[in-house]
């Protein structure tokens, strides 16, 4: 058989269409591992690749798109992989016979990586490569990195793969209506990335159908000379009678089959709703088509999105920021949102704090997953009405990436400067136990998300034209039962681009300590946050419910046998003169909306 790469230069190759509609009409449960199949159903993998190969497909891809042992672990299948990738190419191969190229079929992990989520590119990287091993065991004659969104995840990918084969690679982004990546990348940034990165052809699948495609090849096809694949799905899914069906024909799919050879396109085929009689369709189109190079100015016009922007400087952004550059000690108190959304009190008590010299307020955001009045909003209304400053507590839990993104971009032209990012707690607990939370990032990505921002780009990667000015502040828990873990978290926020850092309460200073000796090479402000107790019982839940919270036993004695308000106050101050020395301000999280508390100890 031909060389795939000199067979790409002398004719336009027909991909297959999408293995998991095929199984699904075979009667295949959408909720099982389709990847398992290999193991379990053999038999029926191979009849969907002999479907393919009898329509016309000159590629089949191995069913093998989720059998990364990230995505294996959910269905407790990880410790498989191996077996179900070589398995996987086996039966492709077998199918082909010496007429059919195989490419083993790898898509995203399903977990977020950096600079977006916990994972480590390099132990991204690891996976991708333990699969392509496996595949390449089974004999697969190229590769096919299909429906990413992250470019730093295919980059990963790329990676592993040349770890251990330089055999071909297709590498497939997925796009949106606008063309641009799920994450807001232009087609024209990624195809780049790709090119730059070593695919050997640079393509698009999925998520839209052939005329959104076109529009992006066309795009992509003005910045990089490699030879180009598309896999669109069979138009959006229509829901009939409960049923999600595609409806694009395969006639409709075939005419834009020959449109996309005109801008270079060398491989065609089908991603979701695609069937054999879609893909006999493009190869009937194909028959009296060669490749073409389409006219393409590679390079022109594309100016990269940060170039030639600057940063604003942590002083300009705010009085808080001003105050941490000049190492001026910060006096901080928290205020809960109110329920309803009557904030008359709310900026009775704002008022109250700003004439005892509280530099900002600190407002956390849905606390106890409760009702109430976001954290934006009462920060808005409080710099609306009031001389003093907010901070403003921004979690993970309800939102996406992008959404997250246009919040932040609303917030700062509304005029908040201020931002404590934080992952946030599920909803499990509260008024609605049955709420759902998001997570798509965690408080590592969303500070990467913001610094991002802060130097004017997207994280697509594109321009926003004049950047944000956040100054971006992140939680840490020096008394995190792993501390060490605590630490690279940490580490990796600051590298992120945090600006300054709040503590959970401390209770005792020795543990803050100790923990700001191991952090002296990150040289970000710290702010100590200080809970007053009110009484022993509240010492007690601290202690024994709440995690990473550890109160001295000497402080639990005090409480026990006095128990007072008062007593909690004393002991708060002490904390405070023994910590003052060691950060550069103080937060005070009083009793539950009572603020006179807060002045007591700071006075």
């Amino acid at each position: 058989m031909t060389d795939f790469l000199s067979a790409l230069q002398s004719r336009v190759l027909v991909c297959d269409g999408a293995m998991g509609t095929m199984l699904y009409s075979k009667g295949v449960f959408i909720s099982r591992c389709f990847d398992e199949l290999n193991i379990s159903n053999p038999a029926l993998v191979r009849e969907v690749h002999q479907d393919y190969i009898k329509a016309g497909a000159d590629i089949i891809e191995t069913n093998t798109f989720g059998g990364n042992r990230a995505k294996l672990m959910t269905h407790g299948l990880a410790p498989q992989t191996r077996d179900i990738n070589v398995q996987g190419a086996r039966i492709a191969k077998e199918a082909a016979g010496d007429s059919v190229y195989v490419a083993g079929a790898m898509g995203p992990l399903g977990i977020r990586i950096e600079p977006w989520g916990k994972m480590a590119i390099a132990e991204a990287k690891d996976i991708f490569r333990e699969q392509a091993e496996a595949l390449l065991e089974g004999g697969v004659d190229l590769f096919i990195l299909e429906t990413f969104s992250d470019l730093n995840e295919i980059q990963a990918a790329i990676l592993g793969v040349r770890d251990v084969s330089d055999k071909p690679v297709i590498a497939q982004m997925t796009i949106e209506e606008d063309g641009n990546s799920l994450e807001g990348t232009p087609p024209e940034v990624f195809a780049r990335k790709l090119d730059e990165w070593g695919a050997d052809v640079i393509g698009l699948n999925c998520s839209v159908g052939p005329q959104t495609m076109l529009d992006a090849i066309e795009r992509i096809a003005g910045v990089t000379s490699k030879k180009l694949a598309v896999q669109p799905n069979a138009g959006k899914p229509q829901n009939i009678e409960g049923r999600n069906l595609y409806l694009c024909s395969p006639e409709y799919m075939a005419s834009y089959a020959r449109k996309f050879v005109q801008y270079g396109v060398g491989i065609v085929g089908g991603c979701c709703g695609t069937t054999p009689l879609h893909v006999k369709a493009m190869r009937g189109a194909m028959k009296s088509i060669l490749p073409k190079e389409a006219a393409r100015n590679v390079g022109s016009g594309f100016i990269p999105a940060h170039a030639g922007v600057k940063a604003i400087p942590i002083v300009e952004k705010s009085r808080l920021g001003k105050k941490l550059a000049s190492g001026e000690f910060v006096r901080m108190v928290e205020m809960i949102p109110p329920k309803g959304h009557d904030y008359t009190r709310a900026i009775e008590e704002a008022k109250y704090l700003k004439s005892h010299d509280v530099d900002i307020i600190n407002i956390p955001d849905a606390p106890r997953g409760s009702a109430r009045m976001s954290a934006l909003a009462l920060s808005l209304l409080l710099e609306k009405s009031t001389d003093i400053e907010s901070l403003t507590h921004y979690t993970c839990g309800d939102r996406n990436l992008l959404g997250m993104q246009a919040d932040l971009l609303g917030a700062f032209a509304l005029g908040l400067r201020n931002m404590l990012l934080i992952t946030g707690d599920p909803p499990l607990t509260g008024d609605y136990p049955d709420a759902t939370a998001v997570y798509d990032v965690d408080s590592i990505g969303l500070t990467n998300m913001v610094s991002r921002l802060n130097h004017g780009v997207d994280v697509g990667g594109k321009s926003i034209g004049t950047p944000t000015g956040f100054v971006i502040g992140v939680g840490v828990n020096p008394g995190a039962i792993n501390n060490d873990e605590e630490l690279k978290r940490f580490y990796y926020k600051v590298e992120a681009g945090a600006e300054f850092a709040l503590t959970q309460p401390v209770f005792d200073p020795r543990v803050l300590e100790r923990f700001l000796k191991r952090t002296q090479d990150c040289k970000i402000p710290v702010v100590a946050g200080i809970l007053p107790l009110n009484s022993f019982r509240t010492a007690e839940y601290l202690n024994n419910e709440v995690p990473g919270c550890s109160v001295p036993d000497s402080i639990l004695d005090r409480m026990r046998n006095a128990g007072t308000r008062e007593v909690g106050v004393r002991i708060a101050r002490e904390i405070l003169k023994d910590v003052r020395g060691m950060v550069q301000g103080v937060q005070i999280r009083g009793p539950f909306e009572d603020y006179k508390t807060a002045i007591e100890v700071l006075d």
